[in-house]
Formats: C-alpha cells, sequence, structure tokens
C-alpha cells in the first residue's frame, strides 16, 4: 500500500489532521472510518496504513476528542462523526487557542510597544511584509501616507484602509494606476491622491508608508517579482519612534512631497 498523496483529499485530509495536533494513526484511522462510514479495527486497518493493532490506540485517542464513537460489540464498531462537526470542533479549538495566545502576549508584551524603537527593523516575505502593514494600518490614529505599485494593493489591503478610514483616519494614497485609484475612490472614498516623485511601477520599489508621521515601512520586490506565493520576492525595513533615523528621513520627504501637491491643488 503506499502512502497518500498530499495532493489529495485523503493525503491533504490527514497531513491537516496531523497540524492540528492528531497522531498520524490516528489521523488515518478517522479518514478510512469516514470513507467506511463504521467499521472494525481489521476494516480500518485493510482501508489505511495503519496496523490493526494500533488501530486501538488510535480509535481511543479519537474517542477522547470525541471524533469517534464505539459500539461495544464482537468485533468492536467504530463511527466517525460527519466531517462538518468535526470541522467546527477544530474551529472552536482553534479559536479558543487563539484567543488565549492573544490574551497570554498581550499580558507579556511591554507597555512601551508602540513607542520608540532604534535602528530598522527587517521584514522578509511577501505574506509578512503585508501583515506588517495591516498591522501598522490598525495602529493608526491620525494619518496613514501610502505608496505602492497596483498589484501589491490587494482586496485584504483596501479593506485595511476602509476600516481605517472607519476610524476617522486620514488616508493619503500615491504610485497607483487609474484603475486602482478608481477602486479606492469607490471603497475609501475619503482617501486623498497626490502625485509620486517618480513613476513608481519602473522601479522595484514595492511600498511607501508612513503612519501618523511616527513609523515608517519601505519595502522592495526582489527582481521585480511579486508573486505571493514565492516568500523571498519581498523584503522590507521599517521604523519607529518621532526621533528614529528611517521615521526622520521619510518623514521629511513625505512632508515636503505632500506640502508641495497641497500647493498645487490651489493654483
Amino acid at each position: 500500500m503506499t502512502m497518500d498523496s498530499a495532493e489529495t483529499p485523503k493525503g491533504t485530509a490527514i497531513e491537516q489532521f496531523e497540524q492540528f495536533g492528531l497522531s498520524a494513526y490516528a489521523a488515518r484511522t478517522y479518514v478510512a472510518l469516514i470513507g467506511l462510514g463504521s467499521g472494525t479495527a481489521a476494516d480500518v486497518s485493510d482501508v489505511s496504513e495503519v496496523p490493526r493493532t494500533r488501530v486501538y490506540d488510535a480509535v481511543e485517542e479519537l474517542h477522547e476528542r470525541g471524533l469517534v464513537d464505539i459500539q461495544h460489540s464482537n468485533p468492536k464498531q467504530f463511527w466517525p462523526v460527519s466531517s462538518e462537526t468535526t470541522s467546527r470542533k477544530f474551529e472552536r479549538e482553534f479559536e479558543y487557542r487563539a484567543e488565549l495566545l492573544t490574551k497570554s502576549l498581550d499580558e507579556l508584551e511591554p507597555l512601551d510597544r508602540r513607542s520608540e524603537q532604534r535602528g530598522v527593523w527587517t521584514v522578509t516575505g511577501h505574506r509578512a511584509v503585508t501583515e506588517r502593514v495591516l498591522d501598522f494600518f490598525e495602529d493608526a490614529e491620525d494619518e496613514i501616507v501610502y505608496m505602492t505599485v497596483e498589484d501589491l494593493l490587494t482586496d485584504e489591503l483596501v479593506d485595511g484602509l476602509h476600516q481605517a478610514a472607519k476610524q476617522g483616519v486620514t488616508i493619503k494614497l500615491a504610485g497607483l494606476s487609474q484603475s486602482v485609484q478608481t477602486q479606492i475612490s469607490d471603497q475609501v472614498p475619503s482617501a486623498e491622491l497626490f502625485e509620486s516623485l517618480w513613476v513608481w511601477s519602473d522601479t522595484p520599489t514595492g511600498r511607501l508608508m508612513m503612519i501618523d508621521g511616527e513609523k515608517t515601512l519601505v519595502s522592495v520586490r526582489v527582481n521585480g517579482a511579486t508573486s505571493p506565493d514565492d516568500s523571498i520576492t519581498e523584503t522590507a525595513i521599517w521604523g519607529a519612534g518621532e526621533t528614529n533615523s528611517l521615521v526622520v528621513v521619510l518623514r521629511a520627504i513625505f512632508t515636503w512631497r505632500l506640502d508641495e501637491s497641497e500647493d498645487e491643488r490651489f493654483e
């Protein structure tokens, strides 16, 4: 019998069960029972790679987590709860653990977490950079200045800007194509658009942002790539604090350009 490929539904299910903490034998036993509807240890062993003697241990593990019921006949029969019930169980467990983790980390986090940060910090990977940008959007209290190429301005980020705008944060954007400007205007109508210093799409730069004049982030696309599936296609540096060197430099650039754009508007 060959190992189930992770690309098949069965292989994917087994892999995800293991990620949620089930043993390999328990994961394979549950998946086998879902396919059978119900069955004995011999039935499970015949359609899976679980030795018959280990099926009982696997069933006990599943039974303790409420995923399998046992009929004490001879031989014993095992019945799996539905896939919908199982998914809900793991979803509730995940949410509980995530809430517990967040609460614990909040209690451990220093009170001056969002204050002055000495030096600059590096973030590597497209997804990691996006998560940091979203975090900064959530932290904004007064103003977000954001420049980016259009293929990095995803619906997720637009929604983040929309939520910030709903909280009364001023949104100022640049470096966007006309189509993306239209999209932004529809979803974040209060956003202000200003001209960038150069044609943003002609450079490998990914994003440049400033939050409340005291937190900045700059990213570059490695070799101009933008694929979200490639973890090394984007890297960024960020800094926080009014006297942070990165903040000071970018604040000066942004302030000059925004003031110039404001003057041009009234000429």
